[in-house]
């Protein structure tokens, strides 16, 4: 059953949220939604669920139009990153809830409810209420409410956000076995570009309520078509400059120089913006085919077991990250070595050119 997406839009008092968007999302496979916060993914999945209408466009569920159906009459579930259980009502009680509404058999809600705590490890807690239980077990009984329901659509709108780190690791590894073999369409929306790739499955990239790719995930990242799409698939923010490119030589500003090779290297000569992810840029040299940039260190970062720093370089501030603790002085210079295999070349409006 695949949810299709024609050409819809949503005006807010006479603003455009959602740009035309179309999509053809399929099920059997995680597919996310990323973008920073304020990109469209919610209210996309807003009116993907019913809980907002959208002002022109089709959404088509199974081939069937409904556009104008209500959130109940589609058999959707949805999942927020706030814990949206019944406080009065039992583990049990809140995971059967929807199954009721639909007036399901006794026999058949037990079943269901009992298949869904199995999976999601609420067994020994059925009788507790949500205030008895950890946000971890109080996100995991809205996921099995979800699992009970054997939705055609499952919406999980950043459902991981408010969570501690190791239960976040914890579910979103087991998110995708979850739904697998359920046949349910799965949207998962995130602003983090880590958590999309370790989903897999497809991903569309939002920016300014506009999808700019849509695609198997590791194939975007690889390959974005456009500059805002690279963007939106970095974090820390991707490093941009303007390179004049001549014969088989780019040149940035202040004399920074590389030989171009491959597809690169036969770019017609001009001026083109070149794009480089943090972590290919860093403060140690990594074999010979590295260009030396020099720069001024205007703020670092410690996280874990990497090293991030922020430098000037020309007119633009760049972002060098890097595995273990390197020592940086804020306003002195430091050599970075940026890796020119991994740059990404785009053109005047902004589409890659490789």
């Amino acid at each position: 059953m695949a949810l299709e997406l024609r050409d819809i839009t949503k005006d807010v008092r006479g603003v455009t949220h959602i740009k035309p968007t179309s999509l053809t999302l399929e099920p059997g496979r995680f597919n996310v939604l990323l973008g920073e916060t304020g990109s469209g993914k919610t209210s996309l999945i807003k009116l993907m669920a019913g809980l907002d209408r959208i002002a022109s466009g089709q959404i088509l569920m199974d081939g069937q139009d409904v556009t104008r159906l209500s959130t109940q009459k589609r058999n959707i579930s949805l999942v927020h990153q706030f814990f949206v259980n019944y406080p009065h009502m039992t583990v049990f009680e809140n995971i059967a809830s929807p199954l009721r509404v639909a007036g399901l058999a006794k026999s058949e809600i037990e079943d269901r409810v009992a298949e869904a705590a199995g999976i999601l490890q609420l067994g020994p807690m059925l009788k507790r209420r949500p205030q008895e239980l950890s946000g971890g077990q109080q996100q995991r009984t809205a996921l099995a409410r979800a699992i009970a329901k054997q939705s055609n659509a499952v919406f999980l709108d950043e459902p991981l956000a408010n969570l501690d780190y190791k239960l976040r690791e914890e579910l979103r590894d087991q998110l995708p076995e979850l739904f697998a073999g359920r046949g349910a369409v799965v949207v998962y929306a995130t602003s983090e570009p880590e958590e999309a790739l370790l989903l897999g499955g497809h991903t569309a990239l939002m920016q300014d309520g506009r999808v700019t790719q849509f695609g198997p995930t590791a194939e975007i990242y690889r390959k974005p078509k456009n500059l805002a799409s690279a963007a939106v698939f970095s974090n820390p923010p991707i490093n941009t400059a303007t390179v004049t490119k001549s014969g088989t030589e780019a040149q940035m500003e202040g004399q920074i120089k590389w030989t171009l090779t491959g597809d690169a290297a036969g770019l017609s000569d001009g001026q083109y913006t070149v794009a480089i992810r943090p972590n290919y840029v860093s403060p140690v040299q990594h074999g010979a085919a590295t260009v030396p940039l020099d720069g001024t260190v205007q703020v670092t970062e410690l996280s874990g077991s990497e090293s991030s720093a922020h430098f000037a370089l020309g007119g633009e501030s760049w972002v060098s990250l890097a595995s273990g603790v390197h020592p940086f002085e804020i306003g002195g210079t430091h050599r970075f070595y940026m890796d020119p295999s991994k740059c990404f070349y785009f053109a005047a409006d902004g589409s890659r050119a490789v």
